[in-house]
């Protein structure tokens, strides 16, 4: 059989699913992330360094830039579009030099502005000005760093933050559905499903906390981090200062100390705090799952999709299980990338270049993924009824709260308390008891009368102890938290 060449179909079609399948769910981070925004941000920086070295006077005989000319030269990167990308690749095919051919797109718009600003215009005669003493790192760090930052601001944060808004939300709306617990998958003591999905909310925001407050380092300084260039072109300018100052103007933290390339330190610690959010999402997902394999959960709403290709009454918990293989994917990559990006031979080496171009694959991995579980749980219903019939179905967790209480009265006086542990293990062990066993189990104890009215009453739904006033301390920004 002779197949159809699809690498030579137009439109070309997507190697991988985060730009074919998945596409519309990553979009957001187009903007921030790809090859072209990655350009955007380069012109952007070499741009603001050139307004940054007239406006400092760092270049003896640069003159003061109009108003006119500063907009002009912002104009740029503002108007970077479909054209201007293509452009771009032409001429690094050309250079075979992506930042070069930043260098060279720039120049070309300066020796033409003339055609916009006048006759009078001192943008021609500066283009020497643009890419001034910097290596091509000076430019990527920057650019990445700008990148990355707004990628997470703007693109992920918000999901990821929306994501446990709404978690939060259903931990509130059922802090009091009784719900029985399963340590090492065996019946334990009960407790509340608003309560359990508030620990996953409250650990999820945590995390969000730390990528919230991290930091996007930036230097320029170099071939090697030295200035060396700097200080033999113009040896009476404080270039200290300067790197400083124009890093600092970009909204980033300043590095005063990095060979040719930053040291990608901060990259580390932000992936490893992204990846940890997706390990405890992966738990998330985990935890659904299998809670609607008990029933606890209905997947009614928006379900108009197919189940299972031949089972007609099935409807997978699809959402769930594709978030798990993307978290997956993401926090492999995260990984990857927090321990490739630490290492740099000596003053450099190219590693880092190939590594950084991975950045989309992983956000996009877990943007994909907090996608598809906010999706699961707006397609859930709680069902109490699975629930109530567990915890009828297991009174032998009482044994915990009596044996409990023996001890108490024991230590408070009341003879006839030896081994509680014991004897509730003879009685519970290995076996389902049922409300009349345990009512009169307790009644043959001889507690005070008090206790004994307190156990006697007691019923698995209502061994809860304090977790729906837990579900209070529940502080998620944005949503109405009841902890003040």
């Amino acid at each position: 059989m002779t197949w159809t060449d699809l690498a030579n179909e137009e439109p070309a079609i997507a190697l991988g699913p985060l730009d074919g399948r998945y596409r519309p769910a990553v979009a957001p981070l187009v903007n921030y992330l790809s090859e072209a925004a990655l350009n955007r941000a380069r012109v952007h920086v070499e741009v603001e360094w050139l307004i940054h070295l007239a406006a400092t006077g760092a270049v003896p005989g640069v003159p003061a830039l109009t108003d006119a000319e500063v907009a002009y030269l912002r104009d740029i990167p503002a108007t970077f579009g479909s054209a201007e990308i293509a452009e771009m690749a032409a001429t690094e095919a050309v250079t075979q030099h992506d930042v070069k051919a930043v260098e060279y797109f720039i120049k070309t718009r300066m020796e033409r502005a003339a055609e916009t600003l006048g006759e009078g215009t001192s943008l021609p005669a500066l283009t020497e000005l643009v890419h001034f003493a910097c290596t091509s790192e000076d430019i990527n760090n920057l650019s990445y760093a700008l990148c990355v930052r707004d990628a997470v601001r703007d693109a992920w944060l918000p999901a990821a933050t929306a994501l446990v808004e709404q978690l939060a939300g259903m931990a509130r709306e059922s802090a009091a559905q009784p719900m029985l617990s399963r340590t090492h998958g065996q019946a334990a003591t009960p407790t509340t499903l608003g309560k359990e999905l508030a620990v996953l909310a409250h650990r999820l925001v945590r995390q969000l906390r730390r990528i919230e407050g991290a930091e996007y380092l930036g230097k320029i300084n170099g071939a090697t981090g030295t200035y060396g260039a700097h200080v033999v072109a113009v040896p009476g300018t404080d270039w200290v200062a300067v790197s400083q100052g124009f890093v600092e103007h970009l909204s980033l933290t300043w590095n005063p100390l990095t060979t040719q390339i930053e040291s990608h330190d901060w990259q580390a610690e932000l992936y490893a705090d992204v990846a940890r959010f997706n390990r405890i999402l992966h738990n998330v997902a985990t935890d659904f799952w299998t809670y609607i394999s008990l029933g606890y959960f209905a997947q009614v709403r928006g379900q108009g999709t197919v189940g299972s290709s031949t089972m007609p009454h099935k409807v997978n918990p699809i959402r769930f299980e594709n978030a798990e293989a993307n978290l997956e994917i993401s926090c492999a990559l995260l990984d990857t990338l927090g321990a490739t990006l630490v290492t740099s031979r000596l003053q450099r080496d190219l590693t880092d270049s190939s590594s950084q171009r991975n950045i989309s694959t992983a956000f996009g991995h877990s943007l994909l993924a907090i996608q598809n579980v906010s999706k699961g749980l707006a397609g859930l219903d709680v069902s109490p009824a699975p629930m109530d019939a567990d915890l009828e179905s297991n009174w032998e967790v009482l044994g915990e709260p009596i044996q409990s209480a023996m001890r108490a009265a024991g230590l408070n006086g009341t003879p006839g308390m030896e081994q509680p542990y014991e004897r509730l293990k003879e009685l519970t062990r290995g076996r389902r008891v049922g409300g009349d066993e345990v009512r009169e189990f307790i009644r043959g104890l001889g507690l005070p009368a008090d206790v004994e009215e307190r156990l006697v009453a007691l019923t698995p739904q209502a061994y809860t102890g304090l977790a729906e006033d837990l579900v209070e301390l529940l502080d998620v920004p944005g949503t109405d938290s009841a902890a003040s």
